[in-house]
């Protein structure tokens, strides 16, 4: 009795340092991505409709480099027992990377962008062995409730960063407390992030290699195995490319949500942070809800539950009139966003075969990044060139309704938003549309059969 309860006792305690990175991980989330640094760049860095095309063509270069070591750096985590470890290296990248952005001023265009290439490759890169660890601090049957909470926790710890950044751009002038807020940021995440690094012991041992091997070889090894053991993991396949699809949606709606109500609201930093306190707000209802309707009935009803909700939240998006009706769309976006992407992280664990965990999260990590590299890219360009087009178009008699408006080039920015949103619309309905031949029952059959191994 005194073992088991000193048991529990250890394993609550791992998963609170797992709860505890996600607080800092989401504050990287929702300062960067969502509240500052995505307007910031286009609007004051770059400038213009330019400005979300070089945005774009940022996120997307980071999710690729992501895509392409993931899946090898994964295996090689398994197989040294070395998953924190890697974790430790992605985040320092991603600190210090946030933290430089503060020397990031008007005209630096590429220093903006590859000092945030190099935060993003840390932040996403460290998300494949973080959520590898999942398996570490939560039963099969309770992944969806645990992956659930640690993204409600995230989320809040989040929300008092944001809330910090606020009153500093609120009552100090300039665009140096803007910047500065980064390095806050930065000091935020790496103090959420130590305690685990200091005392999350991992499961399992570094394995010896044999005479001629090195991980590498062990890697491309395990990947191989892992491609041939898949065609027995097939409903698992059919889930990643749902998963690629939506996600696409999912992560251009997160990317340019700032971009959006600046460009069509005009809204100020102050304006963007409190709309970003709102969506996280309500994201911390849907993770809590998304992951109770997993664990209750099945990871699949609550995607496709929360993926109808924000399919209706991306449509609302597309005929907004007022900042009012924006901020209501918002906070229903919130709710589906991080539902979606809890519930999905969960999934992956449930359906890997035990003890592979971080290795199908590398594969889950090349879908998700790969459709994150297309997603904003695709977002970015169909904004900017829109906007070109119907700037250039703005002389042109037929396009009556466009003259009577008289916007001219901020106009034809607003209109490059909106056609931008068409293809949000498209990636989720598809990647729903796939989700829904998924039987989940199957999948977690096939996960407890035996795999190969080395």
């Amino acid at each position: 009795m005194h073992f088991s309860f000193t048991e529990e006792k250890l394993n609550k305690r791992k998963r609170w340092l797992w709860y505890l990175f996600d607080v800092g991980n989401s504050a990287y989330a929702a300062v960067v991505i969502l509240a500052i640094y995505a307007a910031y760049f286009k609007g004051h860095v770059v400038g213009g409709a330019e400005g979300s095309r070089l945005w774009g063509l940022s996120v997307g270069i980071a999710m690729l480099v992501v895509a392409v070591i993931s899946p090898v750096l994964g295996v090689i985590a398994d197989y040294t027992g070395q998953k924190k470890r890697f974790l430790i290296y992605f985040t320092a990248l991603s600190v210090v990377s946030t933290a430089l952005l503060f020397f990031v001023q008007k005209g630096d265009i590429l220093l903006g962008m590859v000092l945030f290439i190099f935060a993003e490759i840390g932040y996403r890169g460290g998300q494949v062995f973080y959520n590898s660890l999942l398996p570490e601090v939560a039963e099969r049957d309770e992944m969806g409730q645990v992956s659930g909470n640690g993204w409600a926790i995230g989320l809040m710890g989040g929300i008092v960063c944001l809330l910090i950044v606020l009153a500093l751009v609120t009552f100090i002038e300039g665009t140096w407390i803007v910047r500065f807020s980064l390095v806050i940021t930065a000091v935020y995440f790496a103090v959420f992030a130590i305690p685990l690094f200091l005392w999350f012991q991992e499961k399992g041992g570094d394995k010896k290699l044999l005479p001629g091997e090195n991980v590498f070889s062990i890697a491309y090894k395990k990947l191989r195995n892992t491609v041939q053991s898949v065609r027995d993991h097939k409903e698992f396949v059919r889930y990643i490319i749902a998963f690629l699809i939506y996600n696409d949606g999912i992560l251009m709606a997160i990317n340019f949500a700032a971009i959006f109500g600046a460009v069509m609201f005009g809204l100020e930093q102050q304006q963007i942070i409190i709309f970003m306190i709102l969506i996280q707000f309500t994201s911390v209802i849907g993770a809590y809800v998304s992951g109770w309707i997993a664990d209750k009935r099945s990871g699949k009803v609550s995607l496709v539950v929360f993926l109808l909700l924000m399919i209706g939240a991306i449509v609302g998006l597309f005929v907004v009139e007022t900042v009012i009706g924006f901020y209501i769309i918002g906070g229903v976006a919130g709710l589906a966003l991080s539902s979606v992407q809890a519930v999905s992280r969960a999934m992956v664990g449930a359906l890997s075969p035990p003890g592979r965990s971080a290795e199908f999260y590398g594969f889950f990590a090349v879908a998700g990044r790969t459709s994150s590299f297309i997603g904003p890219t695709i977002y970015g360009f169909v904004a900017a060139g829109a906007a070109v087009y119907f700037e250039a178009q703005g002389e042109n008699a037929s396009f009556l309704w466009f003259r009577l408006l008289e916007g001219g080039a901020p106009f034809a920015e607003q209109l490059g938003q909106r056609v931008a949103i068409l293809p949000v619309i498209l990636f989720l309905v598809v990647g729903l549309f796939i989700l829904l031949q998924v039987d989940e029952q199957s999948a977690r059959q096939q996960a407890e059969k035996p795999v190969p191994s080395l």
